[in-house]
């Protein structure tokens, strides 16, 4: 019989794992995956912050990140800089900056290692209702922003001209990462929260002949890696985390393999190349 800090384990992970996977989908489109990084950086910033002025942990996070992304639309909108260089300007700097004030917090006991790789074993059933409860808000605000965040994925300019906004889009689907981060970040940790973006939908992608399926298959994929994951760290005596991100990559690289592969006349949704 399993525990019940298993359990809960087990359920926060699969709401997390549903939430990330059409999110990951759209960084994967988009070619974001530093965008991913530089968000999750910019949470231990979030922590420091926190700690300094007694803030709400998962408050002071998203608003940290919600920072970062309007930082970077701005910096985008003056020129001089490609958007990589830039990304990795803020990354570095607001994940330095973090652990610079935690530096200086000596009054203060900091968990560096939980932060960065998270503890899944100890989510509380507090822990649960905000994964579920965020995790259906991204969802429901990602409906409501597919088609103008698909159409923006495809092709900017067409998207404008049909009065879809694609900047707004945009907007919003970052403020979408940063309040994904704040929840994930106690979970998976600051460091594989892009990992878990990322990997199912990569899988996912193999396999799907259209969005909508990479959508929901990214989804599954990420729940089976939190559940695989999971079990063998029970198992094996492994960190929980890195456990997970783990079987997210075995079942990508059974993905690779062409044993029982079928072939299919749809091909994988992507969107041409130098569109961001």
């Amino acid at each position: 019989m399993l525990d019940d800090f298993f359990i809960r384990a087990l359920i926060a992970g699969v709401g997390l794992a549903i939430t990330v996977g059409p999110l990951g989908c759209f960084v994967v489109w988009r070619r974001m995956a530093y965008f991913g990084d530089t968000m999750a950086h910019s949470a231990l910033l979030g922590v420091a912050l926190s700690l300094l002025l007694d803030l709400n942990l998962m408050v002071s996070v998203f608003i940290v990140a919600a920072m970062v992304s309007l930082l970077l639309l701005a910096l985008q909108k003056r020129g001089g800089l490609s958007t990589d260089a830039l990304l990795g300007i803020l990354s570095h700097s607001s994940l330095s900056i973090g652990l610079v004030i935690v530096a200086f917090m000596t009054w203060v006991r900091i968990d560096l290692v939980g932060f960065l790789f998270g503890d899944i074993l100890a989510v509380s059933e507090a822990d649960i209702d905000i994964v579920w409860g965020g995790g259906i808000l991204v969802l429901m605000a990602l409906v409501m922003l597919w088609r103008p965040l698909l159409a923006a994925t495809v092709n900017p300019e067409i998207a404008e001209a049909e009065g879809l906004h694609p900047e707004r889009s945009r907007l919003f689907f970052m403020l979408l990462m940063a309040l994904v981060i704040a929840i994930a970040m106690k979970i998976v940790g600051i460091l594989l929260i892009t990992s878990l973006l990322i990997i199912p939908a990569a899988t996912a992608r193999r396999f799907s002949a259209s969005p909508e399926i990479m959508a929901v298959f990214a989804s599954l994929i990420g729940a089976v890696a939190v559940v695989g994951g999971l079990f063998g760290s029970l198992h094996f005596d492994t960190p929980s985390g890195p456990s997970i991100v783990v079987a997210a990559v075995v079942i990508f690289v059974l993905s690779l393999l062409p044993i029982g592969r079928r072939g299919r006349d749809g091909t994988p949704f992507s969107p041409p190349e130098g569109h961001h």
